[in-house]
């Protein structure tokens, strides 16, 4: 490489890593809209639960087929990307295979590159077949339709350009490492078990034009890899990152059980406290404070954990698929929560780019706007979705934080949930029986 292909090269890298690092400063941002929340509390289950299910893919394998194939496919991102960095190096610097001094170590490492760059092929084709061909159900219901669909495909296709270039890139390159004379600077190094079968494909072309296309295939690779590590923030396969936080961060509670407003809990205990005077008077109020909402309308009302939900999710559908209001013909679609829950932050964080870091209102909510009243009430409570998720989310979290807000801000419960509270305040029971009735089962026959 000249010295102007270096410079070229540096610019590529200031530009995609720039780009990159503006848009997780972005999600970062977006995240801390919401509500603070502790989850600092038993670091050491935080960190098995990241090493186990992020790291292990431990929830993907409930279902084996897509989880062995979500696991070559995650083993090979991971893994290959490592040549990365000497693509770095040698771009920066004008090098051939820097790390070609391995040895032996090199020549494994090149070979499993490629080894499970085919392997990632064939997953990805898999993949592409269960959408697009046999159509499972769960991905070809309406919530996927247009963009996100779409997207789903946009990926697959992204990956596969991907590892074929990094094939036929080493393809070439042997080619040229076994000419003799006058290409001293493609030194031979690495093995190729899977490009030495592309290899011939080079056979009969002049060695300047190989040399040219070795570079076109290099130069496309790096610049394929940071266009799709750029598209990662307006795609589902920004989990690839958010996975890890999302795992650590996740609830550690039984499942099943909800938090408390501290609001409400504060009043309950002055209640049931003898000692408290009814006819105090409050304590002032601070005329700069926004009062607290009961539940929540909008994203700014969700925790900032439920907002790194939004963003983490995979769109995978295993939650509507075993989401029992789901399947009877209901209206929810937990994977839908999630995704309209993303879409709202977005819409939010746009709105603070165009005026200045100011939300300026713009009569829209999560509330209404992208998820209405029929889905919340559907959901049964039972946590399939939860547990379902392969990466720890909770849809369940966000619909019983809008139910709250529908049941203690507008009165708006469904009449049959009405008629219980009613009938609590009233009877103490849910039973619409007088207290002297309850027991008259007993004199029955």
């Amino acid at each position: 490489m000249s010295y102007l292909d270096n410079v070229l090269f540096a610019l590529l890298l200031i530009i995609g890593f720039g780009y990159f690092y503006n848009n997780i400063r972005k999600i970062i941002r977006n995240i801390n809209l919401g509500v603070a929340v502790d989850r600092k509390d038993n670091a050491k289950a935080r960190w098995n639960n990241m090493a186990m299910i992020a790291l292990g893919q431990s929830k993907m394998v409930k279902r084996p087929i897509a989880g062995a194939l979500h696991i070559v496919v995650y083993v090979g991102f991971v893994i290959i990307n490592i040549e990365l960095l000497e693509i770095i190096i040698d771009g920066l610097f004008g090098t051939h295979r820097v790390f070609a001094f391995l040895g032996p170590v090199y020549n494994v490492l090149i070979a499993s590159f490629e080894i499970l760059a085919l392997l990632v092929l064939v997953a990805v084709i898999a993949f592409w077949t269960r959408r697009n061909i046999i159509r499972l159900k769960r991905f070809a219901s309406s919530d996927l339709k247009g963009s996100p669909k779409n997207d789903a495909n946009y990926i697959l296709y992204f990956e596969v350009v991907l590892m074929t270039l990094f094939l036929l890139m080493n393809a070439s390159d042997l080619h040229l490492q076994n000419v003799s004379g006058g290409f001293s600077h493609f030194i031979k190094a690495g093995s190729f078990p899977v490009s030495q079968f592309i290899e011939p494909l080079f056979n009969g072309m002049s060695n300047e034009l190989v040399m040219l296309l070795t570079e076109i295939f290099w130069w496309l690779h790096i610049t394929g890899i940071l266009i799709f590590m750029n598209y990662l923030y307006f795609s589902k396969h920004l989990h690839i990152l958010l996975a890890f936080p999302n795992t650590y961060f996740a609830n550690l509670n039984p499942q099943g059980q909800f938090d408390n407003l501290e609001s409400v809990t504060k009043e309950v205990k002055m209640m049931m406290d003898p000692n408290a005077d009814p006819f105090a008077a409050a304590p002032p109020a601070d005329e700069n404070e926004v009062p607290s909402k009961f539940g929540a309308s909008d994203v700014q009302d969700l925790n900032w954990v439920q907002l790194l939900n939004a963003y983490t999710c995979t769109e995978c559908g295993r939650c509507t698929s075993s989401c029992p209001a789901n399947i009877t013909g209901k209206k929810l679609s937990p994977r839908k929560i999630m995704m309209d829950t993303r879409d709202r932050i977005e819409e939010v964080g746009r709105n603070l780019d165009t005026n200045k870091g100011v939300f300026i209102p713009d009569n829209k909510s999560l509330l209404n706007d992208y998820i209405t009243p029929e889905e919340l009430w559907a959901c049964t409570s039972c946590n399939a979705c939860v547990e379902e998720c392969p990466v720890n989310i909770s849809p369940l979290s966000i619909i019983m934080d809008m139910r709250r807000y529908l049941v203690m801000e507008q009165s708006a419960a469904p009449m049959p949930i009405n008629a219980m509270m009613t009938n609590i305040e009233n009877n103490g029971a849910p039973w619409q029986y007088n207290q002297q009735d309850r027991l008259n089962w007993k004199n029955e026959n």
